[in-house]
């Protein structure tokens, strides 16, 4: 059996060394991901280096390796087709098409697709295509003295989303972002303005064949860049998961019906003729009024999606197989029933500027005998045990899980400081309630 993973982040990393504990394990990265490269190593497969939007190159590749079944799980690759050039060369692929990830790509037809789901899951929102109408739709959402959220359309990496208050001082800075938004180009070129909701969020990473849904834990993210969260907005710097599925601020109830809107919105795919398979990352405020839709993204979460897969506990291959033949169900998703927690550590200059590379060490075998999981991501390997940055992101996530939420929270937080030398820098407050 030949599994192929496209991509070289964290969440890759975990998905990848999944795919690896029941197949040869085959990889197309951007860069040298540690993580993979072992996995590859480990089963006897082999991986290439180059671009992960390249839908053909990726096609002619899983073709000449003869790959039995490929998951893509990436919001640019997604995009870029990847899934479609894979079932176009008759290869067997996990991930929406092109038309399915459009939930993800463009946040109007997200917005659209809730309209007609479940109206009242929307917050308030304007499209704004043009900076004639950026005034007057941000005057109009912050009347009553509401703050406001500008949104670029497209993808930003997780990035782009600055809300007045915590990222803009106020409506003329919002203004300043929307502007460079259309004027660019760039994400769309376009914003949506929304009204700013102070609630807490949860995301939930649904797993789908296009028609049956599996619904794990809720999961809760950490997308400020210090402790407290404050600072920048970032790609999220750490999660966790709690026992009992839900969260300290979440109930049963507003659960079950976010992920009965999440439902409803893979039908709709469905319907419209929108291939989905894989995993529908749906984020939510949980207010009083019930469950109000953040986002949705058409891949797993990147941290949320390494909880998932540190619980998981079944053949993900045979999950990959079920979602590709419209065969999944729950028993095919065991997950470990315990809290789990994810701690991302990342270059001093994340979110907030360029920098050069860093060079740290870690022991990946100590960490592993302590019950915790390393998943690589911008980061390569030098030399045994020394790694060193790729770009300015998040490096290396550490993942545990145990009964108790504090447990798992002190397995991660103990490796970190014992085994991790270097210039790497992490939130201390993940999983602290």
């Amino acid at each position: 059996m030949r599994s192929l993973i496209v991509g070289h982040g964290g969440r890759e990393s975990a998905l990848g060394m999944r795919m690896s504990q029941s197949s040869t394990l085959y990889a197309f990265m951007g860069h040298v991901n540690p993580t993979l490269a072992d996995m590859v190593l480990r089963t006897g497969g082999e991986y290439t280096i180059g671009d992960v939007c390249d839908a053909r190159a990726i096609a002619d590749y899983a073709t000449e390796k003869s790959v039995d079944v490929a998951m893509v799980s990436s919001d640019n690759p997604l995009e870029a087709g990847v899934v479609d050039a894979l079932q176009a060369s008759g290869i067997p692929a996990v991930g929406p098409t092109r038309d399915g990830a459009e939930i993800e790509w463009n946040k109007a037809f997200s917005r659209q697709v809730v309209s007609k789901i479940e109206p009242e899951a929307n917050p308030q929102y304007i499209l704004v295509r043009d900076i004639d109408g950026l005034a007057c739709a941000i005057s109009d959402m912050s009347k009553g003295g509401r703050q406001v959220v500008i949104k670029p359309v497209g993808l930003t990496g997780g990035k782009g989303v600055k809300v007045v208050g915590p990222h803009l001082a106020d409506n003329e800075a919002a203004y300043e972002y929307g502007s460079s938004i259309i004027l660019s180009g760039q994400a769309g070129g376009a914003v949506i303005v929304e009204e700013r909701i102070d609630a807490p969020e949860f995301t939930i990473q649904a797993m789908t064949d296009g028609n049956k849904v599996v619904f794990p834990p809720a999961t809760y993210d950490y997308p400020y860049r210090y402790d407290g969260d404050s600072g920048p907005g970032t790609g999220g710097m750490g999660s966790y998961s709690m026992t009992d599925g839900l969260l300290p601020f979440l109930d049963k109830s507003t659960y079950e019906h976010a992920c009965q809107i999440t439902e409803d919105a893979i039908h709709y795919l469905a319907r419209d003729g929108r291939h989905f398979t894989g995993c529908m990352n749906a984020g939510f405020f949980a207010t009083e009024d019930g469950p109000k839709v953040i986002e949705f993204n058409s891949r797993f979460g990147d941290p949320e999606g390494l909880n998932i897969m540190t619980l998981f506990e079944g053949d993900w291959v045979d999950v990959m197989y079920a979602m590709h033949h419209g065969k999944l169900n729950d028993l095919l998703v065991p997950l470990a029933r315990e809290s789990s927690v994810v701690v991302y550590l990342v270059s001093p200059e994340y979110a907030l500027k360029q920098g050069n590379p860093h060079r740290f060490s870690l022991d990946v075998n100590r960490a592993s005998a302590d019950g915790v999981n390393v998943y690589f991501s911008s980061a390569c390997e030098e030399s045994p045990g020394q790694f060193v940055t790729v770009g300015t992101s998040r490096a290396v996530a550490f993942a545990a899980h145990a009964p108790i939420l504090a447990d798992a929270r002190e397995q991660v937080y103990g490796v970190i400081g014992s085994i991790v030398d270097g210039p790497l820098e992490y939130r201390k407050d993940i999983a602290l309630i």
